[in-house]
């Protein structure tokens, strides 16, 4: 997480035409983007994905933990925002996001039965609300929020196999919330905006094994993802 911070806030101070809008009195560009009722736009970003387990008996929690290896992954996607007021707008933004995930699971001697290899390729539907602020010379903060539904390509949920074959089942589609801000910046002839923002499950994702006393799954009472996202869009 820390790399991911420090490239976004690199990329935010290491770009002269961007630091050039900071001036007390800059020329204005594009003055007219933000007056269309729709725009368009992509983006293409980073995002770490983790999960939040929830356990039925805790008594033993610093035994029976879930541990979660993160790893970072890549997002692009496109960008539909429809302008409702001068500080409003509202944005829908399909996107793909591949990433990849270790389990470890205490109690095993075997490496093979420890570890669990969680890759996930997601189709993303988040609608969001952009809050923003009055323009300032050439650029403009903002935060946003919303829902987002989330389809899990790699889930395993038709799988008759479990974990005592070694596959690892989550449930095909998923329900987050999402929170964030960034900064838009109007350069000469676009729009670059740099935003974080974290996504958080509202669903529990597990798909128990068959067994359900499972040394793997049968102490969990939820599995939720939660995630990171550093995104970079052009308008």
């Amino acid at each position: 997480m820390r790399n991911l911070l420090f490239f976004f806030v690199s990329s935010l101070f290491l770009c002269q035409p961007i630091m050039a809008q900071f001036k007390e009195k800059p020329v204005l560009n594009i003055e007219n983007k933000d007056k269309k009722f729709l725009n368009y736009g992509y983006y293409l970003g980073f995002n770490r994905y983790g999960f939040k387990f929830d356990y039925k008996d805790n008594l033993g929690k610093n035994l029976t933990d879930v541990q979660v290896v993160k790893s970072t992954g890549f997002t692009v996607g496109l960008i539909g925002e429809m302008r409702v007021h001068e500080f409003l707008d509202v944005r829908f933004e399909p996107g793909l996001a591949y990433n990849a995930r270790t389990l470890g699971f205490t109690g095993f001697d075997e490496e093979r039965d420890a570890i669990r290899e969680v890759k996930s390729t997601y189709i993303n539907f988040p609608l969001l609300l952009k809050i923003n602020t009055r323009r300032l010379g050439n650029w403009k903060p903002f935060i946003l929020g919303g829902a987002s539904t989330s389809l899990n390509l790699g889930s395993n949920e038709t799988n008759l196999d479990d974990n005592s074959s070694g596959t690892f089942r989550m449930k095909k589609w998923s329900y987050n919330y999402e929170l964030g801000f960034g900064i838009d910046f109007y350069l000469e002839y676009f729009k670059f905006t740099p935003s974080i923002r974290g996504i958080f499950g509202l669903t529990d994702e597990l798909i128990r094994d068959n067994d359900p006393n499972s040394p793997w799954t049968g102490n969990i009472e939820a599995m939720r993802t939660r995630g990171l996202f550093i995104n970079f869009t052009f308008e």
